[in-house]
């Protein structure tokens, strides 16, 4: 039976590009609209699984990246960040695990990040955030192992993409590539969601709760 795959943030080019690779080899594809789930709403996500059921692999991909002094940040604004991170990751996974442990068999893959791990000026809630992420990953991991449900998270480095190309300069992305990147170069989205597309389908077998970082050795320095 073909399996059915969920896919949150789908319009930027990183989950563009992991719904793409999932489609090529004959998966059946949900990439809902904020319209059709709205990760900053707890009605909107309960809503969407009264009508969307039964998926095999989860991909939590959509996230948000508010930058600001950490005492500029306003209360509304850490509540966003934190339910469209980390919070609507958790409840997604709710849904789908039910499903997922009646056939014994399920993944789910978090989009992290680097700065899960390291961090930036600017940057707390984000930081803060995806590490949630990562602790979710391994606690996720580790309850449901011996359901056949593997979860794993994917912590991007510096990725090409057009965001990327928007907020710098070719300047300041070849001082990047040459003194934080020690591969020396940006990753592709398709290097990216190549690595999700393995730990999320039948491919992987054995890795579950995991961080694993692909940055082309950004966090080796």
């Amino acid at each position: 039976m073909v399996k059915k795959v969920l896919i949150t943030g789908a319009a930027g080019n990183i989950g563009a590009s992991i719904a793409k690779r999932f489609t090529l080899d004959g998966y059946v594809i949900c990439t809902p609209s904020r319209l059709e789930l709205n990760l900053n709403s707890i009605d909107s996500i309960k809503c969407f699984f009264k009508i969307n059921k039964n998926f095999d692999i989860l991909i939590n991909n959509a996230g948000i990246n508010e930058i600001s002094n950490f005492t500029e940040f306003s209360v509304a604004s850490v509540e966003k960040v934190v339910m469209t991170n980390l919070t609507s990751p958790a409840l997604l996974s709710k849904y789908v695990i039910p499903h997922m442990s009646k056939n014994n068999w399920g993944r789910i893959v978090n989009i992290s990040s680097i700065y899960s791990k390291i961090s930036r000026s600017k940057r707390v809630l984000y930081t803060m955030t995806k590490s949630g992420l990562n602790g979710l990953t391994v606690g996720l991991a580790n309850e449901y192992a011996r359901d056949g449900i593997l979860v794993n998270a994917v912590l991007p480095g510096f990725v090409d993409t057009e965001l990327t190309r928007k907020n710098n300069s070719p300047e300041d992305i070849n001082k990047l590539c040459a003194e934080r990147i020690p591969i020396g170069r940006l990753s592709t989205v398709d290097e990216v969601a190549d690595f999700v597309f393995y730990l999320g389908t039948v491919n992987n077998t054995y890795i579950t709760g995991q961080t694993i970082a692909i940055d082309g050795g950004v966090l080796t320095l």
